[in-house]
């Protein structure tokens, strides 16, 4: 009996080790936080985006119209310009603190108070700073990806960042119902923008981590200044599997 036992656990045994095991999930070394940004994500694009976001920015959409949301987008552009020239000049750029200064005068001045967007219109374009890539200059590592509850992708770096550009802000230095209504209608227009990439993550395999790519690699390009290094070892076939 005992024999005839031990001949059945050996042969369990040898069909365990027998048998084809999956292959390890490889995790992303840069989402070491990945099982909570996740359950982020859920709250986020699960919950509070189909739920409250998307129904407020359709009926913003609905009840302001064009013309005056564009308004909107450009007064809300002209406000993080002092942002910009701030670190800027933290990141010794002189030709973005030239003309992030520029565009601030001409918009808020011939621009009405940054509603008409002027500065674009001669030669002057957007060079948007903030302090998280004033960290990676200064050689601050980025640290884990970050889903941020109620707001989105972002990194360890870029969420401090983020903090220190909120007390330096025009709008920061008012009153809390003011930062409020700035914080409320630049997430409506950012979320009005994003309409255009929904079809997207509808058709990706893994739309956080599409979400997370994406993030990431825009933000490489904005620290260089649409000059990233080259990546040796980078291959975006990886891709295939979003579409």
């Amino acid at each position: 009996m005992k024999l005839a036992t031990l001949c059945c656990v050996t042969l369990g045994l040898m069909a365990c080790a027998s048998a084809p095991q999956e292959p390890p999930v490889e995790r992303d070394p840069r989402d070491s936080l990945e099982g909570f940004n996740r359950a982020m994500w859920e709250l986020n694009y699960e919950v509070l985006d189909p739920g409250i976001v998307r129904p407020a920015t359709v009926g913003y959409m609905k009840v302001v119209p064009t013309p005056a949301r564009r308004g909107v987008d450009n007064f809300l552009t002209n406000l993080r310009e002092p942002d910009s020239f701030v670190n800027a000049t933290l990141q010794g750029k002189p030709s973005s603190m030239a003309i992030t200064a520029g565009r601030f005068l001409v918009n808020s001045t011939i621009g009405v108070f940054g509603l008409f967007d002027v500065a674009t219109k001669i030669g002057l374009q957007e060079r948007r700073e903030d302090f998280g890539q004033t960290l990676a200059v200064w050689g601050v590592g980025e640290g884990s990806f970050l889903m941020v509850p109620a707001r989105g992708p972002s990194t360890v770096r870029d969420t401090g960042g983020d903090l220190v550009d909120a007390f330096y802000s025009p709008l920061g230095l008012f009153n809390t119902p003011l930062t409020i209504t700035r914080y409320v209608l630049t997430g409506l227009t950012q979320r009005e923008k994003a309409m255009s990439m929904e079809h997207l993550l509808e058709d990706s395999f893994d739309p956080y981590a599409f979400i997370r790519e994406a993030y990431l690699q825009n933000r490489l390009y904005e620290i260089y200044d649409g000059n990233p290094p080259e990546q040796d070892d980078y291959d975006d076939s990886y891709l295939d599997e979003f579409f």
